[in-house]
């Protein structure tokens, strides 16, 4: 497994960053998030993020985001949800996957989230709401950036709204949880795109 890792690791190494236009069609799956606030669809990238994206996949398809909230907001940054419930809890998540990054951070792309580790990511994920070029790789090592491994196709009025709302204290990150909680309610692929 960790030969298959830096195999990975070094084929991504050689890849450049790749914009990834709102306006480009990607042949692959659809998500729905479902939120109280209305819903957002996703193209996914199973092209440029295979890891990224089957790892995703396999947590909607488990339920794992349904009932967690948005739990950071950064206005003109992103939007963040994954694994926390409006009591602050986390879910369990399984073992981090490789870092996949290569496609520019661009308003409504999701991307992974990860710790200082650059394979770290588990089910925390964002949404650009602006242009963010300091989340993509900053050499072709492997070990920068954030794997962006789809974008917003529809919806992006209601991350913009979710971008908007109060902000206080309950949530993991400090003075960045939505004052009133914003659920998600289910996670679904789309029926005419399943993989």
């Amino acid at each position: 497994m960790r030969i298959a890792n830096i195999f990975v690791a070094a084929v991504l190494s050689l890849l450049p960053v790749v914009a990834l236009a709102s306006d480009v069609p990607i042949a692959g799956p659809k998500v729905k998030i479902a939120t109280s606030l209305g819903d957002i669809t996703l193209q996914l990238d199973p092209v440029h993020a295979p890891l990224t994206v089957a790892n995703f996949l396999r947590y909607a398809k488990e339920g794992h985001f349904d009932g967690t909230v948005v739990y950071r907001v950064v206005p003109g940054f992103v939007i963040q949800a994954g694994s926390w419930d409006a009591d602050v809890n986390p879910r369990a998540v399984h073992d981090p996957i490789p870092l996949e990054a290569g496609i520019a951070n661009l308003r409504g792309t999701v991307a992974m989230a990860r710790g200082d580790t650059p394979a770290s990511a588990t089910a925390e994920f964002f949404i650009n709401l602006a242009d963010n070029a300091a989340l993509d790789p900053t050499d072709s090592s492997g070990t920068t950036g954030y794997a962006v491994f789809g974008n917003v196709v529809a919806g992006m009025d209601v991350v913009d709204k979710i971008a908007a709302v109060p902000l206080g204290d309950h949530g993991p990150m400090k003075g960045a949880a939505p004052v009133d909680p914003i659920t998600i309610l289910k996670v679904s692929l789309v029926a005419d795109s399943a993989p």
